[in-house]
């Protein structure tokens, strides 16, 4: 299956209304993350296609849960799920936010590419960064005790953090201490066979 026909299909499984404008900006995004990859080495993933299933689907699945706003991805890597939620939400302003200068320099290069005018990059370590938003994003980033740990004071009050994850473990729950409240969503990603979980959350006492 081609590139353009797995995003059309994947979007379409996931019930997200994108243009074809949209379509293609995605589409694009794959095309330079391969074309860079095979030079800087931004992900294991090689082929499009898995590019498309893995990072952008992926990345996608969290949409329904995403408004529109201010968004902090941390630890984004090659834009991940930053630049594909900044493509399907036009309403969201995305920050991302990586220590590797290689990567954000791809990410950089990529939103100048796609001409994304709700979407930029900075360089900094998590720990060194100080600014909060109301809706706070990781990938694959961490155990969930150090994603808190790291990402809780980038959260506003009454905001969220989504933590994407590919299998959560009893001991990374026994982990998680008040003054959390959690959410726990299985997600669903077209083409993968393989568990996905979304965890939002919020601090007690505050709005979700």
């Amino acid at each position: 299956m081609s590139v353009k026909t797995l995003i059309a299909d994947g979007v379409a499984a996931l019930g997200l209304p994108l243009s074809a404008e949209q379509h293609e900006l995605l589409e694009k995004y794959v095309t330079l993350l391969h074309r860079w990859n095979k030079a800087f080495n931004l992900t294991a993933v090689r082929e499009p296609e898995e590019m498309v299933v893995r990072h952008l689907l992926d990345s996608l699945a969290v949409s329904p849960w995403i408004v529109d706003g201010e968004l902090l991805d941390i630890g984004t890597g090659a834009g991940l799920p930053g630049i594909p939620l900044a493509i399907a939400h036009p309403g969201l302003q995305v920050t991302m936010l990586d220590s590797n200068g290689k990567k954000t320099r791809f990410v950089k290069q990529a939103i100048l590419e796609l001409g994304l005018p709700n979407a930029t990059v900075v360089q900094s370590r998590v720990e060194q960064y100080r600014n909060a938003f109301p809706q706070v994003t990781t990938r694959a980033f961490a155990a969930l005790p150090d994603i808190i740990a790291l990402a809780a004071e980038r959260v506003a009050p009454g905001g969220r953090l989504l933590a994407l994850k590919s299998a959560l473990t009893d001991l990374e729950m026994a982990g998680l201490q008040v003054p959390w409240q959690v959410e726990r969503h299985q997600l669903t990603v077209p083409f993968l066979d393989e568990q996905r979980q979304l965890l939002i959350l919020a601090r007690e006492g505050e709005s979700k």
